[in-house]
């Protein structure tokens, strides 16, 4: 049969079209990018640990992977960075409990509950207990929980000495701007919260825009606010719990031998941190003492003051701040792992 011109062309075309796209079967993948943001400071133990993540996540991807860590809170606030991570300008980031409650509310049961811990043992128990559930809420919110850390214990550092509850009063408090509901409780009992970003704290408590920073340790240290907030209130009032969490999106574009190898990687940084942050909380006040810090200890009378003040919050919380099958579950595991204790 003979073939028509206009079939010819179309024969051409077709075997063109067909290079075409073995042609770009055959070239490399394009290099995937893990943007991380924190609010942690640039060179600290929690950035050092994202970079070292960072290379066993660009070993695994062949070395056409770009990983960029963004830290001292260069993409925003914590809320910010969810948004951030929901519509693709970020991949992941290095979150507290402010932030991942963006994600799943219910995640404020670990650090929000004042005085609720008496020690690391009690927090990690909770924690694993709640591990799994909470970690596949997070997969149905589209995200990938890497692993688990901490920053120390919340303190208060202010301008003044303070001891009592009732002391405080008098001054303004540091205060995440994303968090209504907490600077609702904190004026109705009297306080007066100041809602900020963390990069925003150091010149307002320089120009006395507020007087109190309930802060970990080592972040007074290594953002300096001890120098303008030299006295510090030595009491456990929180921990300071936070997670790794990359979008789903970006998990799945990875094969299973890097998310493997992202997975062991984050996993090892998450020991490193929870030991070598725990061990850092007294070193950083050891180091602020030698600074001029003066650390202020409640006595017997003053701690059931600041206990009451807990125990009168508790019933606020429940139910607002944190969902209340969620403040019910986490009692529920203190009980029984303190009359495991005999305690």
């Amino acid at each position: 049969m003979t073939t028509l011109p206009s079939q010819r062309r179309w024969q051409k075309l077709a075997s063109s079209a067909l290079l075409a796209l073995a042609a770009l079967g055959s070239l490399p993948a394009a290099a995937q990018s893990l943007r991380i943001g924190t609010l942690v400071p640039k060179n600290s133990l929690y950035h050092r640990q994202l970079l070292e993540i960072g290379e066993s996540w660009r070993a695994a991807q062949g070395g056409n992977g770009k990983y960029l860590v963004y830290p001292d809170g260069s993409q925003g606030g914590e809320a910010e960075m969810a948004r951030r991570m929901r519509i693709g300008q970020l991949q992941g980031a290095l979150l507290s409990v402010v932030g991942l409650r963006e994600i799943e509310p219910s995640i404020a049961a670990l650090q929000i509950m004042p005085l609720l811990f008496r020690n690391w043992e009690e927090v990690d128990y909770v924690r694993e207990k709640m591990r799994p559930a909470m970690e596949k809420k997070f997969l149905d919110k589209g995200f990938i929980v890497l692993t688990w850390g901490d920053a120390g214990w919340v303190r208060f550092f202010s301008k003044e000495a303070a001891l009592r509850p009732d002391d405080y009063k008098k001054m303004k408090f540091f205060a995440w701007g994303s968090e209504p509901d907490q600077q609702g409780i904190m004026k109705s009992l009297g306080y007066t919260p100041v809602p900020l970003e963390t990069t925003d704290i150091l010149p307002a408590i320089q120009t006395g825009m507020i007087n109190v920073v309930p802060a970990t340790p080592y972040f007074a240290l290594a953002t300096q606010i001890y120098t303008s907030a030299p006295h510090m209130l030595e009491i456990n009032w929180a921990p300071i719990v936070g997670a790794l969490v990359v979008t789903r999106k970006a998990w799945d574009e990875m094969s299973p031998a890097t998310q493997d190898a992202l997975r062991s990687a984050s996993e090892k940084a998450g020991i490193q941190l929870r030991a070598k942050a725990r061990q850092e909380v007294e070193e950083a006040v050891d180091a602020m003492k030698k600074r001029g810090l003066v650390v202020h200890r409640p006595n017997a009378e003053q701690m059931k003051e600041w206990t009451a003040l807990a125990e009168q919050l508790y019933p606020r919380i429940r139910g607002t701040m944190v969902p209340a099958e969620t403040f019910d579950e986490v009692m529920a595991h203190l009980k029984t792992y303190r009359a495991g204790k005999g305690k």
